[in-house]
């Protein structure tokens, strides 16, 4: 179990404190929900968890057969619904991985990256596309 402890510091900002490592992050509301888009909202972190919960996983399984992501990046495009409630609709994720395209582990660690906790805690409606490139030689 871990603990999130988040203080409202006003104007739309939040401070949350990481329990375990009292590692702190700010967040506030997005410029096209009353904020200034200072930080990450809420929904971007949401967002950000997605990308790093699957290249963790992904991370995992390949440090258990000695594999090397290093280099590998992640991006994650979140897109609101346009109708109520509001609400993240869509989170389109590409990957470019630093191996060749033919890398004979490479269902195993896209496999790895889709069955990421946060992947299946999702909302059904919420659309996942995720694509992964192999750019290595």
């Amino acid at each position: 179990m871990v603990k999130v402890s988040i203080e409202y510091a006003g104007g739309l900002h939040c401070v949350a404190t990481h329990g375990p490592s009292g590692k702190k992050l700010e967040t506030d509301a997005p410029v096209d929900n009353n904020g200034k888009g200072e930080s990450f909202s809420p929904t971007d972190l949401a967002a950000t968890a997605f990308g790093t919960c699957m290249m963790t996983i992904m991370g995992i399984v390949a440090q258990r057969h000695q594999v090397e992501l290093k280099g590998t990046k992640v991006e994650v495009t979140k897109e609101m619904s346009k109708d109520t409630p509001r609400r993240i609709s869509k989170l389109t994720t590409e990957f470019w991985i630093p191996l060749p395209e033919n890398f004979e582990k490479r269902a195993m660690l896209e496999q790895a990256a889709l069955s990421c906790p946060v992947h299946h805690s999702l909302h059904p409606d919420v659309e996942r596309p995720v694509v992964f490139h192999w750019t290595g030689k």
